[in-house]
């Protein structure tokens, strides 16, 4: 679905105060299935990425970067993921050159970029099978709130926003309230400027923080800046995307946001790439949307990389360190 507005509205909307007991409900809900559930041990150590709020923190490329980082230090580490938006239920390794996003979701694609990924609606038989085929060590992309897999390390991914009208689903972004998923957690990852005292809450919670942004390719900016761009995006927070386009000197003459994990059908593409030429410009998206386009229209769009940066790297193992350890030589 679309992010609503009046999520990201501090004001209390009627919308919000009229989805208030739904909220209330899908909450309690969340805490019994939490609390009902014993967690199943995996073979091997398991961290987990996950966040508060549905949609648009930076969980993903979070988890790109701890998966690259663990296999610099040598870890055979393998990303697990439900596969939001996929029709497998797995446990299926995923294969980029033979998957679609339709079967396995589009962040799984993204991830096997950077480690073995697999695909499992059942996180512990998706935990056995990727400890099977060799790996040392699990990075669960999601699957925060999901009690079925215990965690040996749990990373909350916060955007330097905050949490928006501070609601409970539907009436606002939040999976559950801050101070319950707080108290799970073993670190915090800010994305983004601070501007809601993210770095602050975690120091009440005695947690790590650990701050990151999104740097878009020295490539791409330098091919971007100065062009007329027709942006478009199906991704949490699409006017993040639109913003960074924005910073880096592109001249957007139109922003066109689609539903997080839209998938995108071949008239839909033809649509943006006929709009585009008609006001001179070039149709750009982000990666996680370049795979859920038909494999014909991708070369008819560009798409902007992102990489993630640390501010302070060394704090970032520090926090891996007693996982890391745990794998051995």
């Amino acid at each position: 679905m679309k992010t609503p507005g009046f999520w990201y509205r501090p004001e209390a909307t009627p919308a919000a105060r009229l989805l208030a007991p739904a909220g209330a409900l899908y909450d309690l809900a969340s805490r019994l299935r939490r609390a009902l559930i014993k967690p199943q041990r995996a073979p091997v150590p398991v961290i987990c990425v996950g966040n508060l709020v549905a949609g648009g923190a930076g969980k993903t490329p979070v988890a790109l970067a701890l998966a690259r980082r663990l296999a610099e230090i040598g870890i055979a580490v393998h990303v697990l993921s439900r596969g939001h938006g996929g029709s497998l239920a797995g446990p299926v390794r995923v294969d980029p050159e033979r998957h679609k996003a339709t079967e396995v979701g589009d962040e799984p694609l993204l991830l096997a970029r950077a480690a073995p990924a697999w695909v499992s609606r059942d996180r512990p038989a998706g935990a056995r099978a990727a400890a099977s085929a060799g790996a040392q060590l699990i990075l669960m992309d999601d699957g925060f709130q999901n009690p079925s897999l215990a965690k040996d390390l749990s990373l909350l991914v916060v955007d330097g926003m905050g949490f928006g009208n501070g609601r409970i689903l539907p009436a606002g972004p939040l999976r559950e309230r801050p101070a319950h998923g707080l108290a799970r957690a073993d670190a915090l990852v800010t994305m983004g400027p601070d501007r809601a005292g993210i770095g602050a809450l975690a120091a009440r919670h005695g947690l790590p923080a650990l701050a990151a942004r999104l740097v878009p390719s020295p490539e791409d900016a330098a091919r971007l800046r100065g062009r007329k761009v027709l942006a478009f995006a199906g991704i949490g927070r699409p006017e993040k995307f639109f913003a960074t386009l924005a910073e880096l000197g592109a001249e957007i003459v139109g922003a066109v946001p689609f539903p997080d994990h839209h998938a995108y059908t071949p008239d839909e593409v033809m649509r943006l790439v006929e709009t585009a030429q008609e006001r001179g410009a070039v149709p750009v998206t982000t990666e996680k949307d370049l795979v859920r386009l038909p494999p014909e229209a991708r070369p008819m769009v560009e798409a902007l990389r992102v990489d993630l940066a640390w501010d302070d790297p060394a704090a970032v193992d520090a926090v891996l360190e007693p996982v890391v350890r745990q794998v051995g030589p």
